[in-house]
């Protein structure tokens, strides 16, 4: 039975095209050059913060986030960068009874921004710097268990990534689901582990709610 659904944040709740545009604004490099170098180190299978060293060597994340917000032009995202079928399919998953959470590689600035946007919504609201465990290391998932009131194997994670999501995932005892859109399961969607690993493969999270009352229904 599956009993919880614990979502990642970006590129599964929230369309980052318009963050990453502004980094590359604040790189002083064209969108699309940004986007084209983006893409190639994702397909590489290197760490996206590599993109940035591509432009400015040395480049701290950290710090350039810190200042940033210091200009006045912090990371942001909001409810226009949500997908569409965000809303629906949280509403319809809650209301088939199941426990929600929000689990993502974030900081503490996006985990205030998710409380405002999600806490009516999701039982669960946890990122990263919360936790001082990220995505992929196996810690993270270690603490989401953990917080989740059922079995590591009645819940749900939902991503879009097989390296950062999936694999850790299921490494600690989870169903996954592979949700296609964003860079890296566009480039991801057709590899053997994207093929195999999840337990669930979709176009949208609109998809989710049947396919999980279906997998409930043959357990039974």
């Amino acid at each position: 039975m599956m009993r919880a659904v614990v979502f990642d944040v970006g590129e599964c709740l929230v369309d980052e095209s318009r963050e990453y545009g502004t980094w590359a604004d604040w790189l002083g490099v064209p969108r699309h050059t940004f986007h084209a170098m983006f893409g190639a180190v994702v397909a590489q299978g290197r760490d996206y913060r590599e993109v940035f060293q591509e432009f400015r060597p040395g480049f701290d994340l950290y710090e350039e986030r810190e200042k940033r917000a210091a200009a006045g032009k912090p990371e942001s995202f909001g409810e226009e960068d949500l997908y569409g079928d965000v809303r629906p399919a949280l509403a319809r998953l809650r209301a088939d009874g199941l426990w929600l959470g929000i689990a993502g590689n974030q900081t503490i600035r996006a985990g205030k921004i998710l409380r405002d946007l999600f806490t009516e919504d999701v039982d669960l609201i946890g990122t990263s710097d919360d936790w001082g465990a990220s995505k992929p290391d196996l810690e993270f998932f270690r603490r989401v268990a953990e917080v989740v009131p059922f079995a590591a194997d009645e819940i749900l994670y939902v991503g879009d990534r097989v390296d950062n999501d999936l694999r850790p995932a299921v490494a600690a005892g989870m169903r996954t689901a592979l949700v296609r859109r964003g860079p890296w399961a566009t480039i991801q969607w057709r590899t053997e582990e994207a093929e195999k690993l999840p337990t669930f493969r979709v176009e949208s999270l609109s998809e989710l709610p049947g396919l999980i009352a279906n997998f409930n229904g043959s357990a039974r």
